[in-house]
């Protein structure tokens, strides 16, 4: 030991030891601590596990360039939900007037919240479990509750991804296969299949060809082997594109997450030079004002942007968790969100547009029939020829012709009318058709695209888009599960990786069965919007109350070189948990009110019929919700009673390499001087602060001002401040 070093001069000083460990061993010599007598843990020393811990305190895997990095978390929260839900929102909750809404809690609370995940993830440089584990141990059981979620979601999710497989494959033929009605044989006689003709060729080809959906979710109606084949393509683009971590999904992104824009912006294009576009783009953005006074609005727009940028799934702390620690995750968090936003609106623009032109067609083929059944009143004299206008040329009748010629009828025929079974045929009736999901994507708009020249082409690259979209948020969903374990249980990457795509593609097939749509529809409803709501709730309160707001503003300043915007600290703090809290409690309320059921496609009737769940599906459904929130409660109780060991009251110090590694997040204000000296804290009262003192958003700790640029302390030594050091 130096002879001048504050430790001899007090064994040959009457004075009271009261020096810190932090100052105590800034003086000393490295050593390592469990071949010293400074071993307080009696751990005995292995070599391989040090250098493990060692390697990958110092080797996590990185992101190649920024470029790579923004793209994964475009291609994570940019997914299906973008293209097929936000159209049918805006839509529904008032055109243009939904896009306020929709733009203030993106930014009071989507901001706010991504910019925290990012922030954790960068700083602590762990997966969900790690990250929870380190700022607040007893609330460690988010990270588990994010990885269920993920599972249930991923479950699911990728079966959409083998439905739009399966479209793909049948895109490459002409005509495509749902232009038109199958025809078959009745002994001699050709006839057009029944429930094809009651329904269309689009709505047959989905339910009965692709699906061949049972009547009901208890007729199980055995596995769909088609869609199983599927399903395993699906997982096994997973698998492939995860099995190298970042490695390979970082390089798959580039096409992932820049495909879809190509194909959109050419459906953009595309699209306008379309017959009824106009009509059907002004129709979506006139604003219905009275609509953004609905609480019920707020509320769907709350939810939209909540699971638009991927919040609580763990997907993204995963990702930034492999960034620089100096990474500007501000900038990050910023651009995403509203590259996210423009995203929705221009896969908005390209819906309604098409959907216009579809809108179009439809209309036009409702005159043509409607006029062939005024044509034949006429012709048996139910109705009087001085009922037609004289300019009205059933040859080349126009919309507004029919319209006029439908509206005197009406007027003349007043106590009759119903019987003659007349369409009003209004334009404004086919734009107010609402539909969303998978009703969008493989009836709506497959049935557009039948009208389109070279229609193969565009459903190719329609279906390449979903792939593309799915697979994008298929990688930020896996990695949310994979990162956390691998980083917690030190599991093999590659090994972990295929035995989860395994699993779950076995545990899927439950998905591809006749009835699989309907649990689909029950893991999307139910699976995750609650215990997400309450995962993300309690994150902002882990960070913003256990934690300290203050202090988490202070080490964002020292990460980021700058100091956020005062609008996050009160954001975090206030706004965003009240916000959160109130849309945890309108979704309780949602769920009760809202009696569990599911659309079911009736073979015989060819037309869906809402059901309720029966007790069986009743007990998954809410399986489910339990399942994904027991971590939460079982973690914390399991914690908060010592029954495992959360790391508290602990002192690890260790020696490497000229850095000195550090445990003692745990520790007792002024334990570290009672570990040392075997005095109480009162008796001992040191002149410095414990790690945990904090001065306040403009000053720095006593502990942390050293000018050393080697570390923190000074004296050639170096502390890594993140958890990846504290192993």
């Amino acid at each position: 030991m130096p002879k001048h070093s504050k430790v001899t001069q007090r064994e040959h000083s009457s004075e009271h030891v009261t020096e810190s460990v932090a100052d105590l061993l800034a003086h000393q010599e490295p050593v390592d601590y469990k071949r010293s007598v400074l071993n307080v843990t009696g751990e005995a020393w292995d070599k391989q596990k040090d250098g493990e811990e060692e390697l990958d305190a110092e080797n996590r895997p990185a992101w190649n360039s920024k470029l790579q990095y923004i793209l994964a978390q475009i291609g994570y929260s940019v997914g299906l939900g973008n293209v097929w839900r936000f159209p049918y929102l805006c839509q529904k909750n008032g055109g243009g007037a939904y896009l306020v809404p929709y733009l203030v809690l993106l930014i009071i609370i989507g901001l706010p919240l991504f910019f925290l995940e990012l922030a954790v993830g960068q700083r602590i440089r762990r997966g969900s479990i790690g990250v929870w584990n380190y700022i607040c141990p007893r609330l460690g059981g988010i990270g588990y509750a994010s990885c269920l979620v993920c599972f249930f979601v991923g479950l699911y999710y990728n079966v959409i991804i083998g439905w739009s497989i399966f479209y793909f494959f049948k895109s490459f033929q002409y005509p495509l296969p749902w232009s038109e009605c199958p025809i078959v044989k009745n002994g001699s006689v050709a006839v057009v299949e029944a429930e094809c003709e009651k329904s269309s060729a689009t709505t047959y080809f989905w339910y009965r060809e692709a699906l061949d959906i049972s009547n009901s979710i208890s007729e199980s109606g055995g596995l769909n082997w088609k869609m199983t084949i599927c399903l395993l393509v699906a997982w096994s683009l997973v698998g492939l594109a995860m099995i190298k971590g970042i490695q390979s999904s970082g390089k798959v992104m580039y096409f992932s997450s820049l495909f879809p824009y190509v194909v959109l912006v050419c459906f953009l294009v595309r699209g306008l030079l379309l017959r009824g576009a106009v009509d059907g783009i002004m129709h979506m953005f006139t604003p219905k004002l009275d609509k953004m006074l609905d609480p019920q609005v707020w509320r769907e727009a709350a939810t939209q942007v909540f699971f638009a940028l991927g919040l609580g799934f763990g997907g993204v702390i995963a990702f930034s968790s492999y960034n620089k620690q100096d990474n500007n995750c501000h900038f990050d968090a910023t651009l995403v969100s509203f590259i996210n936003f423009f995203t929705s609106v221009l896969a908005t623009l390209v819906v309604f547009a098409v959907l216009g032109f579809k809108a179009n067609i439809m209309n036009e083929k409702c005159v043509v029939e409607n006029a062939e059944k005024i044509l034949g009143y006429l012709n048996t004299n139910v109705l009087s020829h001085d009922l037609i206008p004289p300019h009205v040329n059933f040859s080349h009748l126009t919309a507004k012709d029919y319209n006029e010629m439908y509206r005197v009828i009406m007027t003349v025929k007043e106590g009759h009318f119903k019987e003659l079974g007349l369409d009003a045929c209004l334009l404004e009736d086919e734009l107010d058709k609402s539909v969303q999901g998978t009703g969008l994507a493989f009836i709506a708009f497959t049935e557009a695209m039948t009208h389109f020249p070279a229609s193969p082409f565009w459903s190719v690259m329609f279906f390449l888009m979903l792939i593309n979209l799915g697979l994008g948020s298929m990688i930020g969903t896996m990695s949310g599960i994979t990162t956390p374990i691998i980083d917690t249980f030190k599991v093999r990457k590659e090994v972990f990786t295929v035995g989860c795509c395994i699993f779950a593609f076995v545990v899927g097939l439950i998905f591809v069965q006749r009835s699989g749509n309907y649990f689909v529809t029950m893991f999307d409803d139910y699976s995750a919007t609650l215990p997400l709501t309450v995962v993300v709730i309690l994150e902002n309160i882990a960070v913003a109350w256990i934690y300290g707001t203050k202090k988490f503003m202070q080490e964002l300043t020292e990460m980021l070189g700058f100091r956020p915007y005062q609008f996050y600290y009160y954001a975090w703090k206030y706004v965003s948990p009240i916000c959160m809290a109130v849309l945890m409690t309108a979704s309780i309320i949602q769920l009760g009110v809202s009696p569990p059921g599911y659309s079911a496609w009736i073979r015989e009737e060819a037309a869906e019929k809402f059901l309720f769940y029966p007790t069986w599906a009743m007990a998954i459904l809410i399986s489910l919700i339990i399942l994904a929130s027991l971590p939460l409660p079982l973690v914390f109780i399991l914690r908060q009673f010592h029954l495992v060991s959360d790391g508290s009251n602990t002192l690890s110090v260790t020696y490497k390499k000229g850095r000195m590694m550090k445990d003692i997040s745990n520790l007792e204000d002024n334990d570290e001087t009672r570990f040392i000296l075997s005095k109480v804290p009162s008796e001992t009262p040191s002149p410095m602060p414990t790690h945990r003192s904090y001065l306040g958003p403009g000053s720095n700790s006593p502990m942390e001002m050293s000018s050393a640029p080697n570390g923190r302390y000074g004296s050639g030594y170096l502390t890594a401040s993140t958890p990846e050091s504290e192993l």
